[in-house]
């Protein structure tokens, strides 16, 4: 059984659908813990709701990014996950925990293009016909770790960022759960 960790800075959308996807019975990893950067988020109470231990890393109550990253990675490491899921968790992670666990994220974005905070805009505005979401390994850089898989979305002409945004959501959270099982069962590697 894979263990994961998930982090979360925001509503928990991608979160959920992995407490759904184990509650479902058919999980072969389990979450052993959620943690975040804010205390006041839906995400934890998503977390609570679903009896998941959850702790806050807050980099307000450190003296820099580096004692941050040190409390981040120490308080992965009390749970002991194989693998660390980034779901929305807005903050660069630091060479300390980047070092210590393998992390993978989700972006609204076909990566390499429109890395960064603002990726379904980026896109409008260059106005592709077709974006989506990827799967990746996180690194040192914003958004430029291995790619492990992407799902297509098209652009609808009558699309805002909202409507975009709400569609990529749907293939992000399906691809998360598909890239844990495909991890969880061995067809996926995590990089060592």
């Amino acid at each position: 059984m894979l263990d994961v960790v998930v982090l979360v800075s925001g509503s928990g959308t991608l979160l959920q659908a992995l407490i759904d996807d184990v509650a479902s019975g058919g999980a072969p990893y389990r979450l052993v813990g959620v943690g975040s950067d804010r205390t006041d988020i839906a995400g934890l109470d998503r977390a609570r709701a679903a009896r998941l231990e959850t702790f806050v890393v807050d980099v307000a109550a450190h003296p820099d990014r580096a004692a941050w990253d040190a409390a981040l990675c120490q308080a992965i490491s009390d749970l002991g996950p194989q693998v660390v899921v980034s779901a929305g968790f807005m903050k660069i992670i630091g060479p300390v925990t980047l070092g210590r666990h393998r992390i993978l994220n989700t972006h609204p974005a076909l990566l390499p293009s429109f890395p960064g905070a603002h990726a379904v805009r980026d896109a409008l505005t260059h106005g592709v016909v077709v974006t989506g979401t990827t799967c990746h390994w996180v690194d040192e850089g914003v958004d430029t770790g291995p790619i492990i898989d992407q799902r297509e979305v098209r652009v609808n002409p009558d699309d805002d960022e909202a409507s975009l945004h709400e569609r990529i959501k749907v293939q992000e959270r399906l691809m998360l759960v598909d890239v844990l099982h495909r991890i969880a069962t061995g067809d996926l590697p995590v990089p060592s």
